[in-house]
């Protein structure tokens, strides 16, 4: 598998494979490694761009010290553009990046076409706010290494982080080189979004999937997708977590084959 680095001013970014445009969005949690374990069988099918977004990588943060997600959008859209990536064109989102998937989908659907959710959601409930807010406040002012347990625990379950130190320790490494101060300003933007009213409008063919055992964005967010967005289809994985590219890598590539391929 060769893997190009893509040369645009700001934005750390990778493609690999030859086909139809695939590009993938990263969790909070993680960044674009995240995806290192199914990239090489994504590629023998799809063209797979791998966007760092805005402080996480190389990637420069949003000029926008309080951004909207939204705003995070409008960042993927441009990029899109300026790799002329196609109509045909599928988007996927783990996480964060399905929060930002979704808001591409609302203000820009019509630039792509089908819509892959992977654990995420329109808005998070009240209760899920407030450890969003206190991960931002922590890591502004204690840094990075200050939240890497609590985020593998909402990664993972227990069951997994006890018997893979080697995948927990490569993705500490990882998240602990973001930018605390891009980290704070993504977590803030996912407590305040609500799209909730907004998602019936999109028309996408959209596939959803969640680990049953997400601690991040529980199941029911994504139950919560699977009712507003008119014939989205629903894959559930027993016994996984929040990255079920990882956890759970053949059932991620059969369910996501099956939706583009079949």
């Amino acid at each position: 598998m060769d893997i190009e680095k893509v040369d645009i001013s700001g934005v750390d970014i990778i493609q690999a494979g030859k086909g139809p445009d695939l590009v993938l969005l990263h969790s909070l949690l993680a960044e674009r490694s995240v995806f290192d374990e199914v990239l090489p069988e994504l590629a023998k099918d799809f063209r797979v761009t791998l966007p760092n977004l805005p402080g996480f990588g190389g990637t420069a943060a949003l000029d926008n010290l309080d951004p909207h997600v939204d705003d995070y959008a409008d960042f993927i859209f441009d990029l899109m553009q300026r790799l002329n990536l196609t109509h045909q064109t599928t988007v996927l989102g783990n996480g964060a990046g399905g929060f930002m998937a979704v808001s591409l989908a609302i203000k820009y659907g019509n630039y792509f076409d089908k819509l892959i959710l992977a654990d995420t959601g329109h808005g998070f409930p009240e209760e899920g706010k407030g450890p969003l807010r206190l991960l931002a406040k922590r890591v502004e002012e204690e840094g990075m290494k200050s939240i890497l347990d609590a985020a593998m625990a909402r990664m993972f379950p227990e069951s997994f982080i006890n018997e893979n130190p080697e995948t927990i320790a490569i993705r500490k490494t990882a998240l602990g080189k973001c930018d605390p101060q891009a980290f704070a300003a993504t977590a803030r933007a996912l407590s305040n979004v609500d799209m909730s009213r907004e998602i019936s409008g999109i028309n996408n063919p959209t596939l959803i999937m969640v680990g049953l055992e997400d601690k991040t964005t529980p199941p029911n967010m994504s139950y919560s997708l699977h009712k507003g967005i008119t014939g989205a289809s629903l894959v559930t994985i027993p016994n996984c977590g929040h990255c079920p590219q990882i956890q759970s890598s053949s059932i991620f590539l059969k369910e996501i084959k099956s939706f583009l391929i079949s």
